[in-house]
C-alpha cells in the first residue's frame, strides 16, 4: 500500500472517530500515524489500523483474534505489545470505534482531562 493510500485510510479513520480537525495524521515509518492533542494513540500500517491499548484493551483485542503489531528488524520479528489490530467488527461501528479512540488516547502516559477526541 503507497504512503498516499495509507494516509487517505488513515484520514478516512480519523473522520470516523472525530469531527475534521480534531486528529492530526502524521507520517509514521511507512505508514500514518493518528495524534491528539500530541499524543499518538494509533496508526495505520500496510491497511490496518492499530490502536493503543492497556491491559484490559489488550485482553479484549485478544478475546477478538486481535495480534499485536510487529515487525522484521535485523533477520528478526519484533512484537509491540502497546499497539493492536484494530477488530473488524469494531470498525464496522461507528461509536464502538470512537469508544475505542479514545479509550486509547486515554491509555496514554500523562493523559489529561482535555485530552478527549
Amino acid at each position: 500500500m503507497s504512503s498516499e493510500a495509507t494516509r487517505g485510510l488513515a484520514l478516512d479513520f480519523a473522520s470516523q472517530i472525530a469531527p475534521a480537525g480534531c486528529i492530526d495524521i502524521r507520517r509514521f515509518f511507512g505508514g500514518s500515524a493518528l495524534v491528539r492533542n500530541g499524543a499518538q494513540f494509533g496508526f495505520v500500517m500496510k491497511g490496518t489500523l492499530y490502536l493503543r491499548v492497556d491491559a484490559a484493551m489488550r485482553t479484549e483485542f485478544e478475546a477478538d483474534g486481535s495480534e499485536p503489531f510487529s515487525y522484521r528488524a535485523a533477520g528478526r520479528e519484533v512484537t509491540v505489545r502497546r499497539y493492536y489490530a484494530v477488530p473488524a467488527h469494531v470498525i464496522d461501528d461507528a461509536a464502538l470505534l470512537h469508544s475505542y479512540a479514545e479509550r486509547a488516547l486515554h491509555s496514554m502516559p500523562g493523559h489529561r482531562l482535555a485530552d478527549t477526541i
